[in-house]
């Protein structure tokens, strides 16, 4: 195991699994399934293995692999992993079996089904691990192809206009990020993360900017013309997350998308937006987000308020959990942004930066967790009542269900950050270390936290209590397979909230070494 490469083997047994997948094409749906469950389980377990071996005491990226590819555009094969990466091929190892799980139900054309799971996983995993930009958005692009076929030809009945919508939005954010990249490229020669964010601490860029690119004389200072550049890759990720205004798209998406891929997209293709600006927009243009540091806070506390009160009047479960998801991760923003706040080299303030960015790792992961989840449980629900997933069309489910509704309701609970479960850590620590940092955009953002709990709660009463809905008298409890499918996820709940160490040793030297440099 010394001379493996691991993450490539990690990277790349999905897409090659999903290649044998369509090339032999097993007999049965079920064959499909399981082969892809295989290969699914065996990347987690190389996942696992780069967890046993990740080194805690050091902040340096780790198993990297970095080769000459394009040597005239100074393009690299260039991989490696700190500690947020290995949390999200971690996430992204957990999620993807789960989802492979609840898709069950998938029949026509199963073979190609399982092998887009596949090559959407590859793509997922190469985009954690890549750190040229190259190289990067390859994968950035390939997770995006999958996913549309996915919603296209195995979503709803609107799944066709919900499938175009993520497609048109998701790639306006790629041509954005792509028109800044090069532009850096122009101005440095570079591609690699590592230079890039050298060079952003330096405040270097700014200058390049100014002298050679050919439209300079369009603004009229450097620091406009880089603002515009770190605006059109803010974009980008900004449309992935996403972040209010941009959002329009993942309501329709979530619905109308198979419930599998829904547990891929809000368990881990969201995370890549939030994963992008840790990686890219935070190192390389930091001098750019404090600048717009204050509409930023605006972005975040609208991203969480504005979408838990969307989530409220929704009448649709899918719908509102799809809200619910856009809440939750505008509390990582929350947390990114203010941590750019400029504080020199205050002790206290530093570990305020670090309780938030922790905060915000944690989220990520834990929001993944409980997100698939919960959509793994819709779609129980979904199965069981012939397609109806109103709020109202439900009621007393746990006289005649009680393990699918105290399963679910772990869910909900981890969800709303109830003490004990793994949603409350990361939440607390967002709001412990923004406070000090940027007090009134974490106190409005606190209006979130209410309408969260209102909604949610709304859904347990509705859903599980009061009289039995007649026409639900014979609504089957969870089987053993469902009960293996959500178990492993729901353990987890628990053990990461009463010991979020097993999260917080593998970020903790990442988070040091990110605060260091936001001293500059």
């Amino acid at each position: 195991m010394n001379h493996l490469p691991l993450i490539t083997t990690l990277t790349f047994l999905p897409l090659l699994g999903g290649v044998l997948l369509v090339g032999l094409r097993p007999a049965g749906e079920g064959a499909a399934r399981r082969w892809a469950l295989g290969i699914s389980l065996v990347t987690l377990a190389l996942a696992g293995w780069a967890w046993h071996r990740f080194d805690l005491t050091q902040a340096q990226f780790q198993f990297v692999e970095r080769h000459p590819w394009i040597p005239s555009l100074n393009v690299e094969y260039f991989l490696g992993v700190d500690g947020v990466s290995l949390l999200m091929l971690l996430l992204t190892g957990v999620v993807t079996p789960m989802a492979i799980l609840a898709s069950r139900g998938i029949r026509t054309a199963a073979s190609l089904y399982f092998a887009l799971v596949l090559f959407l996983e590859a793509g997922l995993l190469g985009t954690f691990t890549a750190l040229n930009f190259f190289h990067w958005f390859i994968f950035w692009e390939l997770s995006l192809v999958p996913a549309f076929f996915l919603i296209k030809l195995w979503g709803g009945p609107r799944s066709g206009p919900a499938a175009t919508q993520f497609f048109i939005y998701t790639m306006v954010g790629s041509v954005a990020l792509l028109l800044a990249f090069l532009a850096i490229y122009m101005t440095t020669g570079r591609f690699d993360f590592v230079t890039l964010a050298q060079m952003g601490r330096d405040n270097r860029l700014e200058a390049f900017f100014q002298v050679r690119l050919g439209w300079y004389n369009l603004f009229p200072t450097k620091e406009s013309l880089a603002l515009a550049i770190f605006g059109l890759a803010f974009l980008g990720f900004a449309v992935k997350v996403p972040a209010l205004p941009f959002h329009t798209w993942l309501p329709a998406t979530y619905a109308e998308a198979p419930t599998g891929v829904t547990m891929l997209l809000t368990g881990v293709m969201s995370k890549m937006g939030v994963y992008g600006v840790v990686r890219i927009l935070v190192p390389i243009f930091p001098e750019q987000m404090r600048a717009a540091l204050t509409p930023l806070l605006w972005v975040a506390v609208a991203t969480i308020v504005l979408s838990a009160a969307a989530a409220f009047v929704q009448r649709d479960l899918k719908r509102m959990l799809a809200y619910s998801s856009v809440n939750h991760l505008g509390y990582c923003l929350l947390g990114l942004f203010a941590v750019l706040k400029f504080t020199g080299a205050d002790p206290q303030a530093a570990g305020e930066k670090a309780a938030a960015l922790n905060g915000v790792f944690l989220q990520m992961f834990n929001h993944g967790l409980t997100a698939a989840t919960l959509f793994a449980f819709l779609g129980v629900l979904e199965e069981r009542s012939g397609g109806l997933r109103g709020i109202a069309d439900f009621g007393g489910l746990r006289q005649v269900a009680p393990v699918f509704c105290g399963l679910m309701g772990i869910a909900v609970f981890a969800s709303l950050g109830l003490p004990g479960l793994n949603g409350f850590v990361g939440e607390f620590l967002i709001f412990k270390g923004a406070f000090s940092l940027a007090t009134w955009a974490t106190a409005l953002a606190t209006l979130g936290l209410l309408g969260t709990a209102i909604f949610l709660l709304t859904l347990v009463q509705k859903v599980f209590h009061g009289p039995l809905n007649a026409r639900w008298a014979r609504f089957a409890d969870l089987t053993a397979p469902e009960r293996l499918m959500v178990l492993p996820a729901t353990v987890l709940m628990f053990v990461l909230g009463l010991y979020p160490r097993l999260l917080l040793d593998v970020t903790n030297r990442t988070v040091a070494h990110l605060v260091e440099q936001l001293k500059f």
